[in-house]
């Protein structure tokens, strides 16, 4: 009875929704009627909606498309075509356990799609991003193939390392462990890990979603603390068919170091006074004429294929299956990443939309090819490190057809000692890989209770099983004395060959229950209601095994069992911890004008002490709509409108599994050692909180949108590994430190639709962001990091975090120049250090422009740094004018110097420049062919270039460039020491879908 009257003041509205490119089906869309009625777009696009009779008009909106309003005109049944869109104030992006339109946030959201990935050669999601969003840095620590990437979210997130963001896949956090191991460079120093998040296809993605602030990002509470990266990948639609691609790439190293060549070099010797001679006659002449670089480097050719079928039943169900093969060769010799993905996303329906599953699985297995690069490698250097300053008159090869050594062969065939390091010696005599097989698993059940009540059930599992081997020929010129196993005491491998098996495991289960609930009302008005549980376990494994001496004397043998002598105790940790959350997120609007978030997440971490387990994370963010206020001019200059207010605080935790208790330490023959460090149960966790302010507007008829927002985090209680004062029954412990890391900064977005004509369009996307940091608070403690390595600079560092400078600040003495003598002039004296120049940019931008003509469609992408510093350790390190008095090579610039061979390579602003670039990152010209009654949907030709031009004063290799030189486990940033060289990549491509 009271049903009836309700319904006869209502019409049915039926239509079908259609992606505007290429006409198919748009699963999922978000229709409502602007009166609290709303519903979502079946499997075959098509959606049924009561409404009230006196409705003009529908609203729709879908993540990756621009929300369109279609009026009714009296009709019953539309046709609506959805136009895909890069971030704009009305595209639906993916947050929290949720979506939402950015028109509707209250935090700081961004959100980049396919249409503004990064094209090319892309080992890692976090390439797709770089430069392309606001107050999002990525740097990456080199160019090799998957290389590790600090990525610093509206500043650092920590003094500690592994400040990184939390990555979400598909609903589920995932660890940024279960990459490759760090290599052990026998003799000759570490080498980094590659990047963990290697495993996910780039080419699976649909949608990247940042969560800048603690306000957005407090849904995570104590894994949010450094912003949060949603990844969405690609789902299925009816009528999709399959798609496939092929690229295939050349790559070259984009710079190279200007050093000496064989004629250059003798003159330059005898202009230090040393002999240029023939080496029998006491000269440094060896009769080669050798281009070390050439000798290391290559030109690379990468291949990737990517075979992808989906679509959709009539019951209420989509799939989508891809696989990917990856070939990715490095530029320098004998690196290399090669990966195989498989991913399933499917999802079913029962009982008319009642009941619904979700499943997405997917299978990597990623090998990776290592040439021997490190971290810390001493004077001798690694690979790079040595090529760049071995004498150009030293062959590859000595006369009996043995790689050179300037020591010479033994009686037995073995090179003499360990100072010389022939590269290709080590390119050859070396193989190092390893195997990685990830499987990340969800599956998800939704039930709706009742109208706008819901309930969803969560289950994750993300497993990584690693192995990587390295295997050292018995004859390597320059790793025969191996030095860092030796001081463990394990048995030297001098002329035996050295075989390192490490050996990793992560397990990872998320299990959560979330419900949801949703009003609207038809003033406009709604409420979202989400309350929520997770419960998530770690645990992680590792086991170094060595093996000497090989069967086969003189020949480089792979296989661990072949080795005579194993380590009778393997060497390795294994460790866990669970996290336990509660959390709550309630959404009001008020007649679309006066919107208000409110979030509150709990914490409790096995990590802490028994007195501070759990921790409190809430968040509040208000925004006004301004442009809906009835003061405001109807069709005036602002189309949109908003002020956004937010207030929140998140929590870090990563630290080791049992920081808070007291350890002991196996050694390698089983016995205890002294206890390592004191327990501390009231240990905490670290907070960050944020608030800032927010301006989002729409002008011109919508064709410029942007946001402009300001912002101030502050992280104290800094979790840290604190020195105790010897003799104690303990050497280290960690604490909470007093004072806090303060981030403040301003960002801007636009996007602009500069011509859109019938034929032509012109879009433009920029984005920048100034940013200042300052450690605050401080006083009476300075911790030094960022080691730097060379001969005589043993125990060296350049950086240090002190109270009023910024993380990371350089302290180093100052270099005035040289002096008549071509000695160095230090005005305060050398042992003078001063707090000077900071590796974090103050002011970052980038630039994209996408033209679209007919068929064909042009983009590129800028992006710039500016107001930083790099300290150039290969240039403390080998670049000074006495290396040619011994017979190493140094750079033309050296050379030129009125340097005095006697004058030492001091750590000093000598080696610290500014980092300020312009680069023209990428650049992608396509075409698409007409195929009407072809058998092809689409098919697309593409040529894309990346790093084509580079505008720096950076005497190094490139600016972007973080190797880690971390202290006692403190971060450093912004020091380049002998990293492998970012590459110029050109990439022809082919898309098409049936």
């Amino acid at each position: 009875m009271f049903v009836q009257p309700a319904l006869a003041q209502n019409k049915v509205v039926t239509g079908k929704v259609t992606d505007k490119k290429d006409g198919s089906p748009l699963i999922g869309v978000s229709v409502g009627a602007g009166a609290g009625t709303g519903t979502l777009t079946s499997v075959d696009g098509t959606f049924r909606l009561s409404v009230p009779a006196s409705t003009t008009s529908l609203s729709l909106s879908y993540i990756g498309y621009k929300a369109t309003t279609v009026a009714l005109n009296g009709q019953t049944s539309v046709n609506v075509s959805m136009e895909s869109s890069s971030t704009s104030l009305n595209e639906v992006v993916v947050i929290g356990y949720g979506t939402q339109r950015v028109r509707d946030a209250t935090g700081s959201v961004a959100s980049i799609g396919t249409k503004d990935f990064n094209k090319g050669v892309i080992a890692t999601p976090d390439q797709l991003l770089q430069g392309r969003i606001a107050g999002v840095q990525v740097t990456p620590s080199s160019g090799e193939p998957g290389a590790g990437a600090t990525i610093a979210i509206r500043g650092a997130g920590s003094i500690r390392s592994g400040d990184g963001p939390l990555y979400v896949v598909d609903g589920i956090p995932i660890d940024n462990g279960g990459g490759s191991s760090g290599g052990y460079g026998v003799g000759a120093g570490s080498s980094s890990a590659r990047n963990p998040l290697s495993f996910i296809n780039p080419n699976d993605i649909e949608n990247i979603s940042i969560l800048k602030d603690a306000s957005s990002a407090a849904i995570y509470g104590s894994r949010g603390a450094n912003g949060v990266i949603l990844i969405t990948t690609r789902k299925g639609r009816k009528g999709q068919g399959i798609q496939f691609s092929a690229n295939t790439s050349v790559a070259s190293v984009a710079k190279r170091y200007d050093i000496l060549g064989r004629d250059e070099f003798l003159k330059a010797v005898t202009s230090v006074g040393a002999n240029a001679g023939p080496v029998a006659a006491g000269g440094v002449d060896y009769g080669g004429n050798t281009d070390w670089q050439k000798e290391i480097f290559r030109t690379a050719i990468s291949q990737n294929y990517n075979l992808g079928f989906g679509g959709a039943n009539n019951s209420g169900g989509t799939y989508r299956a891809t696989l990917g093969y990856d070939n990715q060769q490095g530029t320098v010799k004998n690196s290399a990443l090669k990966r195989l993905n498989a991913r399933i996303n499917a999802s079913q329906t029962f009982f008319k939309d009642v009941v619904r599953f979700d499943l997405q699985s997917s299978y990597s297995n990623v090998k990776d090819q290592f040439a021997p690069i490190t971290n810390n490698a001493g004077f001798n250097g690694s690979l790079v490190g040595a090529a760049i300053q071995l004498n150009p008159t030293i062959p590859v090869f000595d006369a009996q057809g043995r790689y050179f050594d300037i020591n010479g062969y033994n009686s037995d065939g073995f090179p003499n000692g360990n100072g010389f390091r022939n590269p290709v010696s080590l390119l050859n005599q070396i193989d190092d890989r390893d195997n990685i097989n990830r499987y990340l698993n969800n599956l998800s059940l939704t039930i709706k209770l009742f109208e706008g009540l819901s309930y969803k059930g969560n289950f994750g599992a993300d497993i990584s099983r690693g192995l990587r081997k390295t295997f050292y020929d018995p004859k390597v010129v320059g790793y025969t004395d191996a030095i860092g196993i030796r001081e463990q005491n394990f048995p030297s491998p001098t002329g035996n060959g050295t075989a390192i098996l490490q050996h990793s495991e992560l397990t990872n289960y998320t299990t959560e229950h979330t419900l949801n609930y949703d009003k609207k009302w038809a003033d406009n008005s709604s409420l979202t209601v989400l309350a929520g549980y997770s419960y998530q376990t770690f645990k992680n494994f590792n086991r170094n095994d060595f093996g000497f001496g090989t069967s086969q004397p003189g020949v480089l043998v792979k296989d661990y069992n072949n080795f005579k002598t194993h380590l009778a105790y393997p060497v390795g940790d294994s460790s866990s911890y669970r996290l336990q959350s509660y959390f709550a997120r309630v959404n009001y609007s008020y007649k679309d004008r006066y919107i208000l978030t409110g979030t509150i997440r709990r914490d409790g971490s096995t990590r802490f002490g028994a007195n501070n387990k759990y921790g409190n994370f809430p968040a509040l963010a208000a925004k006004w709509r301004i442009s809906n206020e009835s003061f405001m001019p109807k069709g005036g200059f602002f189309e949109d409108l908003s002020l956004r207010l937010n207030y929140g605080q998140t929590g870090n935790q990563e630290i080791p599994s049992y920081a808070s208790l007291a350890i002991r330490q196996l050694n390698y023959n089983g016995n205890s050692n002294p206890q390592q460090y004191l327990p501390n149960p009231d240990l905490k966790w670290q907070t960050n909180t944020t608030y800032g302010a927010g301006l989002d507007f729409t002008v011109l008829k919508g064709r410029l949108s942007g946001s402009v927002d300001y912002f101030n985090k502050s992280i104290k209680d800094l979790l840290f590994f604190q020195d105790i004062a010897q003799p104690a029954f303990s050497s280290r412990i960690y604490v909470n430190l007093p004072g806090n890391v303060r981030s403040t900064g301003v960002e801007l977005g636009l996007n602009f639709a500069a011509v859109q004509g019938t034929k032509f369009t012109w879009d433009i996307a920029y984005n920048m962001t100034l940013l200042k940091n300052k450690v605050e608070n401080f006083v009476g403690r300075n911790i030094v990091t960022g080691n730097i390595d060379g001969q005589g600079l043993s125990g060296a560092y350049a950086q240090i975090i002190a109270n009023g400078y910024p993380l990371y600040s350089f302290n180093v003495p100052n270099y005035a120049g040289l002096d008549a003598n071509g000695f160095g002039i230090y005005p305060q004296g050398i042992d003078a250090s001063t707090i000077q120049g900071s590796p974090n940019p103050k002011f970052t931008a980038g630039l994209t422009n996408n033209f679209n003509y007919g068929k064909w469609n042009l983009s590129f992408f800028l992006n710039a740094a500016t107001g930083f510093q790099i300290y150039n350790n290969t240039a403390n390190a080998f670049f000074y004018k006495g290396n040619l008095v011994s017979g190493r090579n140094v750079t033309k610039a050296v050379a030129a110097s009125n340097e005095n061979a006697l004058n030492s390579g001091e750590v000093s602003t000598r080696f610290l420049e500014k980092g300020d670039f312009l680069r023209l990152s990428n650049a992608s010209l396509g075409y698409t062919f007409g195929l009407t009654g072809s058998v092809f949907k689409s098919l697309r030709l593409s040529v894309t270039g990346q790093n084509l031009f580079l505008i720096t004063s950076y005497t190094g290799l490139d600016p972007e460039v973080n190797t880690d030189k971390q202290r006692n486990d403190v971060a450093s940033r912004g020091i380049d020491y002998t990293s492998y060289p970012k590459s110029r990549i050109f990439t022809l491509g082919l898309n098409a879908s049936f």
